[in-house]
């Protein structure tokens, strides 16, 4: 008897990584009633990492208020799994979408919530945490987070300051005797996928903030304010990190976790892709089924279709991606060890039209490869 494994990412705001595999089962048993199939959430690190992790390890999911990128009470989840693990999205309490498009602004946001989740996973016991840094909609280099967890930022007066964007270059040095006692029971890992440093011209600011709402002026004031934030952290630590490859993911946090938390960064999805037994699904498997929401050159670099296709490709099993929609540069895959790319898109429609029938597409998208491949299969028997 046949076995499919079903291993996609969410196609973000439209199919879970759940329902993207329910969608698969039902698609592969009307072609191949008798199979057999696996399904394993995955994620990259990003948007749906706490659902696939909880849902591979049965841990829960712990709710609680934290102020989002603007100061908001907002009501957030990361995952409690067991032995004393806890993951987080920094997404669900400092993201992007939790902002309309008007109010983005760099220079105001913090990551204040992120740290607010790290220091209530502490406070219930974690010693291990993973922390999914995708997705955010701050440029602060962490500050806000560490506030949370007890640091302080204090300008030429030796004030406080907020940590937000805009308070980057007017700290003058950093007080971090009043941080969470808790953290120095736990180990912290940091989930990044890109290898930006903290400033320069591939940094955290000139990258990233214009996706966040920055204006030019505002990127110069922002990289001014970074590269002056950068030399009061190798005076407070005693190391620069500011050229290190991925220290400027998450506008910034990936460089203050390093230096406050001792956090190990990651890849993430090759993180999630141990931690959900990815491999131990694909031994004997006939054939995987993967996907992601946009396929494009970025794709073969810590995407969950490279990573997964990266394992099918050493388990030796043909790899198939089911993809919102590609372009050129998505052809790299096909030399990783996706053997067919099936995008879902059908017409010339708008890209709102596709996001709103984005289920009924990948359905169609899933009827069309179980068709080909019963139709390849039938011919192999014929020869």
């Amino acid at each position: 008897m046949a076995r499919f494994v079903f291993a996609c990412d969410s196609f973000k705001g439209t199919i879970s990584s759940r329902r993207a595999a329910e969608l698969l089962v039902h698609s592969a048993r009307v072609r191949f009633p008798a199979v057999s199939c696996t399904c394993v959430q995955v994620a990259d690190g990003g948007e749906g990492t706490v659902d696939a992790v909880v849902a591979a390890t049965d841990g829960e999911f712990i709710h609680v208020a934290v102020s989002d990128p603007l100061g908001r009470s907002v009501c957030a989840h990361y995952g409690m799994l067991p032995e004393g693990r806890a993951v987080i999205e920094m997404a669900a309490a400092s993201g992007l979408p939790l902002l309309v498009p008007d109010e983005r602004n760099p220079l105001a946001t913090s990551s204040y919530g992120t740290g607010q989740l790290i220091a209530d996973a502490l406070a219930r016991g974690a010693t291990d945490v993973s922390i999914a840094i995708g997705g955010s909609a701050t440029n602060d280099a962490g500050m806000g987070c560490m506030r949370a967890l007890g640091a302080r930022f204090l300008d030429a007066d030796g004030e406080d300051l907020a940590g937000v964007g805009s308070d980057l270059g007017r700290v003058e040095s950093i007080d971090v005797s009043g941080m969470d006692g808790l953290l120095g029971r736990a180990r912290f890992h940091v989930m990044c996928d890109v290898d930006n440093p903290l400033v320069g011209p591939r940094g955290a600011t000139r990258v990233f903030a214009p996706q966040k709402g920055a204006r030019p002026a505002v990127v110069r004031e922002l990289e001014d304010g970074m590269a002056s934030f950068a030399d009061v952290l190798a005076r407070t630590f005693g190391v620069d990190v500011s050229q290190e490859p991925g220290m400027g993911a998450a506008g910034g946090l990936a460089a203050a976790a390093r230096l406050f938390l001792s956090a190990e960064v990651v890849s993430g999805v090759d993180w999630v892709l141990d931690l959900v037994g990815l491999t131990a699904a694909l031994e004997g498997a006939d054939l995987c089924i993967t996907g992601e929401g946009h396929a494009d050159s970025q794709s073969s670099h810590g995407k969950v279709v490279s990573g997964v296709s990266t394992r099918c490709r050493a388990a030796g099993v043909t790899c198939v991606a089911i993809v919102g929609g590609m372009d050129p540069g998505a052809l790299g895959l096909l030399s990783q060890g996706v053997d067919a790319l099936v995008p879902t898109a059908i017409g010339a429609g708008s890209v709102a039209d596709a996001l709103s029938h984005a289920e009924r597409n990948f359905a169609l998208a899933a009827d069309r490869t179980f068709s080909l491949l019963a139709l390849g299969r039938g011919m192999g028997e014929c020869s």
